[in-house]
């Protein structure tokens, strides 16, 4: 029940640090979306820091998840292909879309959060893990771009007629192709 709670919490945060801006949202409102008063919310979360840093936390134990199983793997390129099919399954969650959404609209605000930072830091941990010592650079970077491509087609993409599995598919198909150059 605790975690359901936590859940929505972040949730509701989450509209409306995206609809109205980190900055410009109290706690007082997303107690009052919640239809519960501010102690209440205070049990699961102290600041708005807080609910970020929860959410961080999350995003980076997925990331570090993927890591742990990749650093397992033999360094081929079905291996890389797997990473990149886990990565794109990841990324096709609502939570992760919202959390994004978020971040992209709360740039500035966010641009030096600790948590974000090592979220950050993990992301380029993985991109690293791509490849191995000697690669040529044009191989390190357009195997880390495949990463990378994931997240362009959600951004680049803005053709209404066109529908989000279309958009993950033709951007894993890019991704794929610059994965083994």
């Amino acid at each position: 029940m605790r975690e359901d709670t936590r859940t929505r919490i972040q949730e509701i945060a989450l509209r409306l640090f995206t609809e109205q801006g980190y900055e410009a949202t109290s706690l007082r409102e997303i107690a009052e979306e919640l239809g519960v008063t501010k102690a209440a919310l205070y049990y699961h979360f102290k600041t708005k820091d807080d609910i970020v840093a929860g959410l961080a936390d999350q995003r980076v134990a997925e990331i570090e998840e993927l890591l742990a199983w990749f650093k397992e793997q033999p360094r081929t390129p079905e291996a890389r292909r797997e990473l990149l099919r886990r990565y794109a399954a990841q990324l096709k969650r609502t939570r992760f879309v919202e959390v994004n959404r978020f971040l992209e609209r709360n740039q500035t605000a966010m641009r030096d959060h600790p948590k974000l930072l090592r979220m950050r830091e993990a992301m380029l941990e993985l991109t690293g893990q791509l490849s191995v010592p000697g690669d040529p650079l044009a191989t390190r970077i357009s195997r880390s771009m495949a990463l990378f491509t994931l997240h362009a087609g959600k951004w680049l993409t803005h053709d209404e007629t066109v529908s989000e599995d279309e958009i993950i598919e033709a951007s894993m198909e890019v991704a794929l192709r610059l994965l083994e150059p």
